[in-house]
């Protein structure tokens, strides 16, 4: 293992007039970055493409590159860390591919293989031990996969937790934000031909589909990123990636788990692939044209930056947020 500094001790990008600026953690690296997440308020892992693995101990202020040997062709799109050695990963594509590592990235064990062409996972998500890989339609139904050991092992349970498809609808793997667990609920946002927020209760064997009236009606549009404050309350975004500056139906609101949805007087400002309450009233999201932020629980927006990213994450305490982009680059918001 090779600890990476940052150069000149993290270099500051000023963004705005706002107060908002970004401190350079990670820059140059060879990957794009979609995978980021943390555990309690200084450990933080980042994944993405030519099988990169990174992690820092320190807040970002020191990085080593764990990448797992064998796995360079894989795009790990998404990863879920329980502490400074155990985290999983998830790639998507053909081949399917889960690892898991106890010893921080030191030695990484295949949980998880799939050979169909017609497999592709988009993110995955945790509560406690319990947690769910999505991945897009096969003959009609999203592949689901069921972890109840810290992703030591996984279940397919698509042929028993049903989720139906209309035709051309599917999921992103943008950020690995498209699914959230939250109690007895699995939260699903979808896109393409059709969007909607699919909700399981296992528990109660049921499913709830809502439709969601984001842009959507073609690939490349629909929902690419949701979160939840809880059951009921929560925010998704989206919109076309391939016309990333338009920002014409991106962002909507709920606070009825899903059953009528609110645009933001003020919306973001193109199309955002992560998006995260930061508090009940502060919120953030990103994508590849630039960075927005809410104070008021997400009914006004302001862009802070145009630089690109796919993905935030922030500490347990909320103080530390981090962004991760194309480019080999994460950063953390100074605020």
């Amino acid at each position: 293992m090779k600890k990476i500094f940052a150069p000149l001790l993290l270099s500051l990008c000023a963004l705005s007039l706002h107060g908002q600026t970004f401190e350079t953690l990670v820059e140059g690296q060879k990957a794009s970055f979609r995978g980021l997440e943390t555990y309690k308020n200084k450990v933080v892992w980042v994944s993405g493409s030519s099988g990169t693995v990174g992690k820092s101990l320190d807040a970002g202020k020191t990085w080593t590159w764990v990448s797992p040997k064998g796995y360079e062709k894989l795009d790990f799109r998404d990863i879920e860390v329980f502490s400074a050695k155990e985290a999983v990963i998830v790639s998507a594509g053909t081949p399917a591919v889960i690892l898991h590592t106890k010893d921080g990235g030191n030695t990484w064990k295949e949980v998880y293989r799939n050979e169909d062409p017609a497999i592709f996972l988009d993110g995955m998500d945790f509560q406690g031990k319990i947690g769910y890989v999505l991945g897009d339609p096969i003959a009609g139904a999203f592949r689901l996969l069921k972890s109840t050991d810290r992703g030591q092992s996984w279940t397919d349970v698509s042929d028993v937790i049903h989720l139906f498809a209309e035709s051309g609808e599917a999921a992103f793997a943008a950020s690995g934000s498209s699914l959230q667990v939250i109690n007895d609920w699995l939260y699903i946002g979808s896109g393409g031909a059709y969007s909607s927020l699919l909700k399981r209760n296992e528990k109660e064997s049921r499913l709830d589909v809502v439709d969601v009236p984001i842009w959507s009606g073609s690939e490349g549009t629909g929902i690419f990123s949701i979160d939840f404050l809880n059951a009921r309350v929560g925010v998704v975004v989206g919109g076309n990636y391939m016309s990333d500056k338009d920002n014409s139906n991106n962002i909507l609101l709920t606070d009825n788990a899903g059953l009528s949805w609110n645009k933001p007087t003020t919306p973001v400002f193109g199309y955002r692939s992560s998006v995260k309450y930061i508090t009940p009233e502060r919120l953030l999201a990103t994508g590849t044209s630039g960075s927005d932020i809410s104070e008021d629980g997400g009914k006004n927006w302001r862009n802070f930056s145009t630089e690109s990213f796919n993905v935030i994450a922030k500490s347990k305490d909320g103080k530390q947020i981090y962004f991760a982009g194309s480019n080999g680059n994460i950063v953390r918001l100074v605020r």
